[in-house]
This record gives C-alpha cells, sequence and structure tokens, in this order.
C-alpha cells in the first residue's frame, strides 16, 4: 500500500477537508494507523496533527 512507504519518506505535505474547509499541513509522518483510518503528522515544533485518510485531498 502506498501510504505504508510515507513512513519511510521524509517531508511531506497533506491537503485534506476539515469541517468543511480545506486545510494543509507539512510535516513528518509520526503514525499511521489503518485499524482507526488516521494519519498523524509532526511538523518543525514538534506539533502534532491527526487526519482522517476519508478527508485526504493531496499529498505530495
Amino acid at each position: 500500500m502506498f501510504l505504508k512507504k510515507l513512513i519511510k519518506n521524509g517531508l511531506i505535505t497533506v491537503k485534506y477537508y476539515e469541517n468543511g474547509s480545506l486545510q494543509t499541513y507539512k510535516g513528518r509522518v509520526y503514525n499511521l494507523n489503518l485499524h482507526e483510518q488516521t494519519l498523524s503528522l509532526k511538523d518543525e515544533k514538534q506539533n502534532i496533527f491527526f487526519i482522517r485518510l476519508s478527508g485526504i485531498e493531496d499529498i505530495y
């Protein structure tokens, strides 16, 4: 699965919908939980963001 390959890569940018608006976060993959369908990103300030996989619009 291509999502598991993200764990090995460095910095990524994720665009996703949250509460009807498009959000963009940049960081490293902190955790990928396929059971709960969430992706956790850690940014350069060590903040952790939890993103639902169903809301992801684009990853690069």
